[in-house]
């Protein structure tokens, strides 16, 4: 079942936007996969190594509602910094990660987490509604850079995922 897909959409400000969703099934209960997630520094380790991604935000991040979280990261060799406040905290089910400052127009990323109908496994849906910056030129941004990247990115998260929780013996 794990699915990565991106559709065009509308955002009554900013015009076309994309929504990525991804689903993947991890083999593990809710219980102990999201407090992988609550950790904001674990982000370091599901992001590809040539991003040069960091949690510039020192430890521990006492996550909530309203929490400001700083990284960096190099996106084609160019430095960036981004800063995220979380939303929506609701652990063990869901929070959203929105961009205040960073490389998107829009980054507005929804996690959630339900139990597998034998509630042995966690469902993982990622809903990301992104711009990304350039104006008029956002569109051919996202064909010919974005769109591959943040695929090829949430491919990574997967891979990783699957090795950080393995199905049990």
């Amino acid at each position: 079942m794990n699915d990565i897909t991106i559709t065009p959409a509308h955002d009554p400000s900013l015009g076309r936007i994309w929504v990525l969703r991804a689903v993947q099934v991890l083999e593990q209960p809710r219980e102990s996969v999201f407090p992988f997630f609550a950790d904001a520094h674990n982000l370091e380790k599901l992001t590809p190594s040539f991003l040069k991604f960091n949690v510039l935000t020192p430890k521990p991040i006492d996550m909530h509602s309203g929490c400001e979280i700083r990284y960096k990261l190099k996106v084609r060799g160019i430095p960036i910094k981004w800063k995220t406040t979380i939303h929506n905290w609701a652990p063990p089910r869901q929070f959203v990660d929105n961009q205040d400052s960073g490389p998107y127009a829009l980054w507005h990323h929804t996690h959630t987490f339900e139990p597998t109908e034998d509630g042995r496994g966690t469902i993982c849906t990622d809903t990301v509604r992104y711009r990304p910056a350039g104006w008029i030129l956002a569109p051919l941004v996202n064909r010919f850079f974005v769109q591959r990247d943040v695929v090829n990115i949430f491919r990574y998260r997967f891979k990783m995922l699957e090795e950080i929780f393995p199905p049990p013996e």
